[in-house]
């Protein structure tokens, strides 16, 4: 015979072979098998292995199956493993030989290859976004977490999301909500809304803690308690504004729910639901007017189109969700003055517009008091909006409850819209009048990326303020806008002030 059969081979160390090999019984090595050449077979070869990992001396290791050639020019065929689907981590051009142990023709000739896996297969068009897309499917319990937009390798709900969304852009919508309040909550959490709405209309703060007393008892508060994670961002918003509503009309609203303090002065239970509720929002002292206003609006009748929701919350009549009236009575003040400050939002969001282009902008710079100048006529326009609600919110109810919850609020820093803030933040009214400690403490009842925004007009916008230090036309223009400011926020607390108690006074004379 021309060539020497291997009829057996057991080794321990690596078989290395220079020359091509001819195999007519099984080779069994404790090592792997190495070979310059290919390795030739007269009949159906098998090749096991022994050393570490392997599936055991008795039984074909298909996964690490070396390429075998037979005499012809066929390729040689590898077996895949038990529960892999054919042709599924093997060679291009292998197939599953016959039962005469005859391999199945190829269509091009095979190289020995350097790697027993296949080459990656780049899909393109649409096929190639089938691949990479997510499973489709309803967001909720019935839908896993890695399937859900925005989640990144089964991430769970939690306060993450919201550190995980792009960066916020207030020239889009300035603090208002990307997308209008949740009008109504759905299963459990209907107990929630309907408890908010009843302390809402309690004639004193001892009714509304009766409520949440009679809620704990009926462990209706550990059962929201549990769902809590459940929430998606945009209801557990929903939900924060129902809880600043009990939090308020109990006169809780200047309290911690963390705060070992805290135990003794409000009901434990609806403290663990608040501090649950502001951690899956990631922001902890939401008991104030942003949240209070921003979030308790939705507009009377549906647009029959999508618009945006500045423009929503400026052209469409709005009414509260949680209304401090009782139904099938007129909106009282506090109600009038929520929704006079989501209005203000709405009409201010040039005012967000024009504090990015002064942001970095140098008091030389030509375009810096053409800025300015509009954003005196914002805020000109701003005060007029004020002083057009000023005559309802004056014909408008109000109780001494309603009265005591302004009150408190006021009290605590916590009725300062977010525009003005932002005109603050620009012009810098604040850093000579509140003084930083002051104007620190009314920007912590926003979320964490309206803070963050501010932070950055604050020190963007430093060089326009060095016009306050200087002279000739563009300092003057910079001053009337700080006057304009200055003229802006007397009337929102004169607006305050009447909402909070009845008062001959005009408006526009307080102003």
């Amino acid at each position: 015979m021309g060539d020497t059969a291997i009829t057996k081979t057991t080794t321990a160390q690596p078989v290395t072979a220079a020359e091509p090999m001819m195999a007519t019984g099984p080779v069994t090595t404790a090592e792997p098998v190495t070979t310059a050449g290919p390795v030739k077979a007269t009949g159906p070869a098998t090749v096991t292995t022994a050393g570490p990992g392997a599936p055991g001396p008795s039984r074909p290791a298909h996964a690490a199956a070396l390429p075998v050639t037979s005499p012809g020019a066929s390729p040689a065929t590898t077996e895949p493993a038990p529960g892999i689907p054919p042709g599924v981590g093997m060679p291009p051009g292998t197939g599953i030989p016959s039962a005469a142990g005859t391999p199945p023709p190829a269509s091009a000739p095979a190289a020995t290859p350097t790697s027993p896996l296949p080459a990656p297969r780049r899909a393109t068009g649409s096929a190639r976004a089938e691949e990479t897309a997510p499973p489709a499917g309803r967001e909720g319990k019935g839908q896993s977490a890695a399937a859900r937009p925005g989640r990144a390798g089964g991430e769970p709900d939690g306060p993450a999301d919201a550190a995980t969304t792009a960066p916020h852009d207030p020239c889009a919508h300035g603090f208002l909500p990307e997308r209008p309040p949740v009008r109504s909550l759905i299963g459990t959490w209907t107990r929630l809304d309907a408890m908010a709405r009843a302390a809402a209309v309690a004639p004193d703060r001892e009714a509304a803690v009766a409520l949440v007393e009679r809620a704990r008892h009926a462990d209706e508060l550990a059962a929201l308690r549990q769902r809590v994670s459940r929430l998606s961002l945009r209801n557990a918003e929903a939900a924060a504004m129902r809880i600043a509503v009990i939090a308020v009309s109990c006169g809780w609203c200047g309290i911690d729910p963390q705060a070992p303090a805290a135990r003794e002065v409000a009901d434990e239970a609806f403290l663990d639901l608040w501090a649950a509720i502001a951690h899956r929002i990631g922001h902890d002292q939401f008991v104030a007017l942003p949240t209070l206003a921003l979030h308790n609006w939705a507009p009377e009748r549906k647009p029959r189109r999508h618009i945006p929701i500045d423009q929503l919350a400026r052209t469409e009549t709005l009414v509260p969700i949680v209304r401090w009236a009782p139904e099938g009575q007129p909106l009282s003040r506090l109600d009038r003055l929520m929704l006079a400050a989501t209005r203000l939002e709405a009409h201010g969001i040039w005012l967000f517009r024009l504090a990015e282009t002064l942001a970095g902008r140098s008091p030389d710079d030509s375009s810096t008091p053409t800025a300015l100048r509009r954003l005196v006529r914002v805020q000109h326009a701003l005060r007029a909006q004020l002083v057009a609600e000023a005559a309802e919110l004056a014909a408008a109810p109000a109780t001494p409850q309603q009265r005591a919850v302004l009150g408190a609020l006021a009290g605590q820093g916590a009725l300062e819209p977010p525009v003005l803030q932002a005109a603050d933040a620009v012009l810098g009214i604040g850093a000579r009048r509140l003084r930083e400690g002051r104007r620190q403490l009314l920007r912590r009842h926003l979320p964490a990326q309206h803070r963050a925004w501010l932070s950055a007009m604050d020190r963007h916008c430093a060089p326009v303020r060095t016009l306050a230090h200087r002279g000739g036309p563009d300092a003057a223009v910079y001053r009337e806008a700080q006057e304009s400011l200055i003229a802006l926020r007397r009337t929102y607390t004169a607006l305050v002030q009447a909402a909070a108690r009845p008062t001959e006074v005009p408006l526009t004379r307080a102003a």
